[in-house]
C-alpha cells in the first residue's frame, strides 16, 4: 500500500512532521500539492501566488522531482488519487483556520468510508490554540497574558524533528507540472522580484543563520529603523512554511539570552496570537472583533484610497513605504503600522480595504497575521492600539528615518530637500516635483476623533 503526503502551507522537508512520520512508515509515499481555489475564504493575492510558485519549485527539487501538482476540489482530487495508487494513509498538516478545519472534517468523513487513515500533525504553530485557555476555560483576548501565562509558562514547543532519513517514493508517471496550477499572472510584473529574493528552503536556513550571527543582537532597537538591516526578512519563508518555527525557536535558545532574543520570540508569539484569535473568533476574518466599531462611519474615499495605494499621499514616509511594497513585495514592519494607521485614521478608509490591498501585494501575506494586524492598528481588534493613538507620519519619519535613507530610496525626487524638511517638504518649497498632501494631519486627526466619539 501507499501513502499520500499532502502539502498545504508547509512547503519544506526539514522538520516537517507530516513528511517525517510518513517517511518512517513501511508504505511508499506520494507527495501531493493541491491548489484548491474552491474551499477558500479568500483567493491568494498575486504576490503570494508568485512566491508559492517558486516555493513549490524548491520543494519539488528537494523531493527529487516527485511532487505531483493538482488544481481543484481537494476531496475530489484525493479520491481520484486514492483509487489510482492504492492509498491506505494520508499525512497532512493540522488546520487552524475555520475554512480549512471544515474542509478537513469533510475529508476525514469521506476517507473513513474508504478505510483510508487520516494522519494530521501540527506543522504550523508553536502552540496548539485548543490547549491554551484562561482558568475559566475561555480564550485570551490580550496578548501578554496569552503569551506569558498561556504559552511560555504552560507548554514547551515540540523539539524539531530534523530531516527524514530517506524517502521511498511511489513510482508514477510524471503527468502533472507546476504550470498546471496557473499561479503566475500573464503580465510578468513579478520579474523584478527574481533578483531580490532567493525562494528556496536552503535560502531560508541561510538567512536565519546570518540573522542569528549578527542582526539579532540589535533587534529590539534596530527593528524600528527601515533603513537598517536588523530584521530577519524571514516572514515570507515562514508564511509558506519553508522554515520551521520550532527550528527557529530552539536556534534562539542556543544563543545567550538577552532582551533582543526575547523580543524576537515575542514577535513569533504575535503570529501565534493572530492564529489563536481567528481560531476562537473566526468572525473577525471579515467583522470587527470590537463590535462597537460596526457603527463607525468610514468615509471610504476612493480617490484617497487610490492615492494611498500608489504612494501619492504627499507624506514622504507613507509614500516611500507604499512604493517599497509595490517594488519589492515587502514592507518594513514599522512602516506597515504607519501606513495602516494613516489609511484608517487620517483617511477614514475601512481597515478591510487596506487589508485586502496588503493581501494582494505582500509576498508574506499571512491570512491570520494580516487580519489581526490591521484590526490591531484600526483599534477594532484584540489588545488593539486605542483608536485615538494615531501615528504622526512626520514624526515617525523623523524619528525612525532620521538620515532619510529609506525615504530617499523610494522618493528620490526629494533628494535636494534639506533633511529637516524631508518629512514635511511643503514647508521648504511649494514648487517641488512632488504630490500635494491629500489631507491635513491636524484636521484629519480631529475628524477621526470626532467619528470615534460618536460610537464611544
Amino acid at each position: 500500500m501507499n501513502s499520500i503526503v499532502l502539502f498545504k502551507n508547509n512547503l519544506r522537508i526539514n522538520d516537517n512532521p507530516a513528511l517525517f512520520h510518513a517517511s518512517k512508515s513501511k508504505n511508499k509515499i506520494l507527495p501531493v500539492y493541491i491548489y484548491d481555489d474552491i474551499h477558500v475564504k479568500k483567493q491568494l493575492g498575486s504576490a503570494s501566488r508568485y512566491w508559492l510558485h517558486n516555493a513549490l519549485i524548491s520543494l519539488n527539487k528537494s523531493l527529487n522531482f516527485n511532487l505531483s501538482f493538482y488544481r481543484g476540489d481537494t476531496i475530489d482530487v484525493l479520491m481520484k488519487i486514492i483509487k489510482k495508487y492504492e492509498i491506505s494513509d494520508i499525512y497532512c498538516e493540522q488546520p487552524f483556520l475555520k475554512n480549512d478545519i471544515i474542509l478537513f472534517d469533510q475529508l476525514k468523513l469521506k476517507l473513513s468510508m474508504f478505510n483510508v487513515k487520516f494522519n494530521i500533525y501540527n506543522c504550523t504553530l508553536l502552540w496548539d490554540p485548543q490547549y491554551i485557555l484562561k482558568k475559566d476555560n475561555t480564550p485570551y483576548k490580550v496578548f501578554t497574558p496569552y503569551y506569558k501565562k498561556g504559552c511560555l509558562e504552560k507548554i514547551k514547543p515540540d523539539m524539531p524533528l530534523g530531516m527524514p532519513c530517506k524517502f521511498n517514493f511511489v513510482k508514477k508517471n510524471n503527468d502533472s507540472k507546476i504550470d498546471d496550477l496557473k499561479l503566475l499572472d500573464k503580465f510578468r510584473w513579478y520579474d523584478k522580484m527574481d533578483n531580490q529574493w532567493n525562494i528556496s528552503e536552503n535560502s531560508a536556513e541561510k538567512i536565519l543563520d546570518l540573522f542569528l550571527e549578527s542582526s539579532i543582537y540589535n533587534y529590539k532597537k534596530g527593528r524600528d529603523f527601515p533603513a537598517l538591516n536588523d530584521t530577519s526578512k524571514l516572514s515570507p519563508y515562514i508564511r509558506f512554511g519553508m522554515i520551521s518555527l520550532n527550528k527557529i525557536w530552539y536556534a534562539l535558545d542556543r544563543l545567550n539570552f538577552d532582551r533582543n532574543i526575547a523580543h524576537y520570540k515575542s514577535e513569533l508569539g504575535w503570529r501565534e496570537f493572530s492564529y489563536y484569535l481567528l481560531y476562537y473568533f473566526s468572525f473577525m476574518e471579515t467583522q470587527n472583533l470590537q463590535t462597537k466599531f460596526d457603527n463607525f462611519n468610514w468615509e471610504n474615499s476612493s480617490e484617497k484610497f487610490d492615492a494611498w495605494k500608489k504612494g501619492e499621499t504627499g507624506y514622504p514616509i507613507v509614500d516611500a513605504a507604499m512604493k517599497e511594497l509595490w517594488e519589492t513585495g515587502y514592507m518594513h514592519n514599522r512602516m506597515r503600522m504607519v501606513t495602516a494607521s494613516f489609511l484608517v485614521k487620517n483617511l477614514l478608509v475601512d481597515w478591510r480595504l487596506g487589508e485586502s490591498w496588503f493581501w494582494d501585494c505582500l509576498l508574506d501575506a499571512d491570512y491570520a497575521s494580516n487580519i489581526a494586524g490591521w484590526q490591531w492598528t484600526a483599534g477594532t481588534g484584540a489588545d488593539a492600539a486605542p483608536y485615538f493613538r494615531i501615528f504622526n507620519p512626520i514624526l515617525q519619519g523623523e524619528k525612525f528615518d532620521h538620515e532619510g535613507k529609506y525615504t530617499l530610496k523610494y522618493i528620490p525626487q526629494l533628494k535636494d530637500v534639506p533633511l529637516k524638511y524631508l518629512q514635511k517638504p511643503w514647508e521648504y518649497s511649494s514648487n517641488l516635483d512632488y504630490v500635494n498632501r491629500i489631507v491635513d494631519l491636524k484636521d484629519s486627526r480631529d475628524n477621526a476623533l470626532y467619528h470615534y466619539s460618536l460610537i464611544k
